[in-house]
């Protein structure tokens, strides 16, 4: 087993049971106590967990999100496909906006050399498309998220509320079981819910990971989308309500 999916299982761990111990982790996961030791302590560097005697303790609360850092480093392939896939849905010329998160932060990369007008609602993506020379960048008003710079607030609802958008594309933090897009935090719901207002066309970019986990805010039906981009482990008992409602799923 790699070190990122031990470290998935380590988190999912943390998450369900509040803890870790590290011989019982070494013998589940079927690596060396001093690996998983490690893990743990670049986990504790992440300040997703506190290390106790023989393993750790989680910081997260249920509502947590992972560290920007940890989720910009997790599938990063698939990120990229996805990226890609949105890409070639956009055409030149149009006006996109791009919520915050790591999927959206790879649409930028994969737009920066386009002839687009871009408004992103983070400044991670901001500083991806700033030194183009084909994008017209727009910057919405707002305070930032610590870590994940995400621009939220009322001045950024109030510069989302002014605009129209050819395409915009959103991420997500989970969609539940009964199908509703979820956010962790209620300021960065409150933008999305604003982004898909202001488009014409409404895509969702997600790894297979999101379907059935919750977050505590919710934001839209998933199928209240026009494209949903998601990758190829995406299971197709997960597709089949898009489907069934109409929505094109793209899995790359």
């Amino acid at each position: 087993m790699d070190a990122s999916l031990r470290t998935s299982r380590l988190i999912d761990a943390l998450r369900r049971d509040g803890r870790v111990d590290v011989a019982t982790a070494a013998t589940e996961l079927g690596a060396a106590e001093m690996t998983i030791r490690r893990d743990l302590d670049q986990l504790v560097e992440q300040g997703v967990a506190r290390r106790i005697r023989g393993g750790a303790v989680s910081l997260l609360m249920r509502g947590d999100e992972l560290p920007f850092g940890m989720r910009e480093a997790d599938a990063v392939e698939e990120k990229r496909r996805i990226a890609a896939a949105v890409a070639a849905l956009i055409a030149d010329g149009e006006a996109v906006a791009l919520d915050s998160g790591t999927t959206t932060l790879e649409v930028a990369r994969a737009v920066a050399a386009r002839r687009l007008t871009v408004l992103p609602l983070s400044l991670h993506a901001a500083s991806v498309l700033a030194g183009s020379a084909s994008i017209r960048l727009i910057l919405p008003g707002g305070e930032t998220r610590p870590g994940e710079l995400a621009l939220v607030g009322p001045l950024a609802l109030a510069g989302i509320a002014t605009l129209r958008f050819d395409t915009v594309v959103l991420g997500c933090c989970g969609v539940s079981p009964e199908g509703q897009v979820t956010a962790h935090d209620l300021g960065d719901a409150a933008v999305k819910q604003a982004l898909f207002a202001a488009g014409a066309r409404r895509v969702l970019v997600l790894d297979h990971t999101k379907f059935a986990h919750a977050a505590m805010a919710v934001v839209c039906p998933v199928s209240s989308f026009d494209v949903v981009v998601t990758d190829r482990a995406t299971s197709s008992g997960d597709i089949a309500p898009l489907l069934a409602a109409g929505v094109e799923v793209l899995r790359v």
